[in-house]
């Protein structure tokens, strides 16, 4: 008998989720949880995240390049919380009793 999407998400460590999503960052904790719409929403927000960057860095002068670099990087640790909440969330919603 295959397990329910909810059974695979109780039985992950929510802790190790949170982990994943924050040390590499950028949804690991979600393949971990084997929550793919959430992980693909998360790859397609930093890959945008990733462009943006990119393109707004263009014609930037070198003094606005370490400026550009924080807001960027501030950005991905922003996604990384977001995400490491949102997964220990979701065990603890799952976990009768908790």
């Amino acid at each position: 008998m295959t397990p329910t999407r909810e059974q695979i998400l109780a039985s992950s460590g929510g802790w190790v989720a949170v982990l994943l999503n924050v040390v590499p960052g950028l949804g690991a904790g979600y393949l971990y949880q084997r929550r793919w719409k959430a992980y693909w929403i998360t790859s397609a927000l930093a890959t945008a995240w990733f462009v943006a960057g990119a393109l707004l860095a263009q014609n930037a002068d070198a003094a606005a390049e370490a400026q550009n670099q924080l807001v960027g990087l501030g950005g991905l640790v922003l996604l990384a919380v977001v995400t490491a909440a949102e997964a220990g969330l979701a065990v603890k919603r799952v976990r009768p009793g908790d």
